[in-house]
């Protein structure tokens, strides 16, 4: 984009929730969004991520971000956030769930029950949170288009050795996301989920692997170049264009689609 040529306006007088947008995807398309007209309510749980990125988003356009620290695993936490969010826009239009951890990996056996729960409470119930609390707010609006991050692993690739809770997190999303398409169609809400491959994003900061790990890992050679239509990793602004594409009105006859974007990186395992 030249200096002169200004982003198109697609998201004017809307407002959007996005959870995990302190970084990765959820920053990137925070940014993308906002630059685009949206006002944006950063949704993250580490309060100088969140901070960070509503001043450089209220320098796109003064008063355009909110950040509110919320734990998205948190009913009490959520309900309030959401209800702050829409007393100061006014409203919501769009959800962008993507909060989301690794958590611990390991053996089956090895994983204690806090460490399932942990990831399962992050991953999935902050999905159905972060439905559960906008949902009557765009109902009320007449429309809306809801997002949900799930990735390839637990969908499309299982070679993730370990991953058993996350990946079962990350299947979950999608039944989860069909289902709640269907269910909200009548009311002209959209329920979209994308499932990336690997992306440089600081996801891996969240994985917590036990000792036990290397009893279960099967040794396999990958091709040279994991994802075919890179040279290496994607980058958060590719999640961010299709979340944006998927929150516009540009995609107003597609819900319940799940989407794959990792580059053909599936395809290959």
């Amino acid at each position: 984009m030249s200096p002169n040529t200004e982003p198109k306006q697609r998201f004017a007088g809307k407002t959007a929730i996005i959870t995990g947008a302190g970084s990765g995807i959820g920053r990137a398309t925070a940014i993308k969004m906002a630059r685009e007209g949206a006002n944006i309510a950063l949704f993250d749980l580490v309060n100088e991520r969140t901070a960070d990125v509503e001043r450089k988003l209220n320098q796109i356009r003064k008063g355009c971000a909110l950040a509110v620290d919320v734990d998205t695993s948190s009913p009490e936490r959520m309900e309030a956030a959401v209800k702050k969010t829409v007393e100061h826009f006014g409203g919501l239009d769009i959800v962008f769930a993507n909060a989301g951890i690794n958590g611990s990996i390991g053996p089956i056996e090895e994983l204690s029950i806090e460490d399932w729960q942990r990831t399962l409470n992050v991953n999935l119930t902050g999905t159905f949170l972060s439905l559960k609390y906008t949902i009557p707010h765009m109902k009320s609006k007449g429309k809306g288009s809801i997002i949900i991050t799930s990735s390839i692993n637990g969908n499309r690739r299982f070679a993730s050795f370990g991953f058993s809770p996350y990946s079962t997190t990350k299947a979950g999303q999608v039944a989860f996301a069909k289902m709640a398409a269907l269910e909200l169609a009548k009311f002209k809400i959209r329920v979209n989920v994308v499932s990336p491959g690997a992306i440089s994003t600081n996801i891996d900061q969240s994985t917590e692997p036990t000792e036990e790990l290397e009893s279960i890992v099967i040794p396999i050679e990958f091709p040279e170049g994991q994802q075919p239509l890179a040279d290496g990793p994607g980058k958060p602004e590719d999640v961010a264009n299709l979340v944006s594409f998927l929150a516009s009105d540009e995609s107003s006859h597609i819900t319940g689609a799940h989407i794959v974007i990792d580059g053909a990186e599936s395809l290959l395992t």
